[in-house]
């Protein structure tokens, strides 16, 4: 697991986990136990884990594609790892149309807080139920598999939008790129992604993942994996940071 001992000079370009990038190279240059430390975090999070290879670089692209983190340099990792792994260009837009969907927690986040400050302030919103909506409300669990309240809210204050939405979330569930628990697991990756954390979200999709057949070790996983974008910060930190060590010591 160790790539060198502390100390022991410049660090070796792979680890356990996969090639390291130059960023986290320059790293361990200067701190090669933290660099250490990173490479047991991995490969705790990867390769010791239940998941397939080819199902966390899917994960791994949702993190770093989610609208909360849009990181290009991981994530240009990631997608070539993918297609190393035999991933499809279908497959990759699939992950990308799962995690479009983030999109719409400003609704199901917002609803409820909307419909609670009504009510305190005397202004009731009342839910309405009539054909239309029902038979999207039907249409919506055929496809999804699940239902929340909060949907009935958003159905009685729009239902020409949650329309349009049924519409788009659908897509990627109507295509057979991905496993149903892998899109479960995706939405658990952004639900849980540190630059997100949804927690209404994150119950609704642990529920569904399990019930498509996920461990508890397998989401565990996921989360695990999340845990990791934390790195981003050397990724982007390091090659700015030699830039402008080169800029000072070049007196400019």
């Amino acid at each position: 697991m160790l790539t060198q001992p502390a100390g022991a000079g410049a660090p070796q370009s792979t680890s356990q986990h996969g090639e390291r990038s130059a960023a986290l190279n320059a790293l361990g240059e200067v701190s090669p136990a933290f660099l250490q430390a990173y490479d047991q975090l991995v490969t705790a999070s990867t390769v010791l884990g239940p998941l397939p290879a080819l199902d966390r670089a899917f994960i791994m692209i949702a993190l770093t594609a989610t609208p909360t983190n849009l990181f290009a340099p991981t994530l240009r990792t990631h997608i070539r790892q993918a297609l190393g792994l035999g991933a499809t260009r279908e497959q990759i837009v699939e992950v990308f149309q799962l995690v479009a969907a983030l999109g719409l927690h400003s609704c199901t986040f917002g609803v409820p807080v909307l419909f609670d400050e009504a009510d305190k302030a005397g202004a009731a919103i009342a839910l309405v139920s009539d054909e239309e909506r029902a038979q999207m409300k039907e249409e919506f669990i055929r496809i999804r598999g699940y239902w929340g309240d909060f949907w009935d809210q958003v159905l009685t204050l729009s239902p020409a939008f949650f329309a349009a939405y049924l519409r788009f979330s659908a897509v990627p569930w109507e295509t057979a790129g991905i496993a149903p628990k892998i899109k479960e697991l995706i939405y658990i990756a952004i639900d849980s992604n540190t630059t997100h954390l949804y927690d209404q979200g994150l119950r609704v999709h642990i529920r569904n993942a399990m019930r498509h057949g996920a461990s508890a070790a397998e989401i565990m996983q996921v989360m695990q994996l999340a845990s990791t974008i934390g790195m981003q910060t050397f990724e982007l930190g390091m090659p700015l940071l030699d830039e402008e060590i080169h800029r000072h010591a070049a007196g400019r």
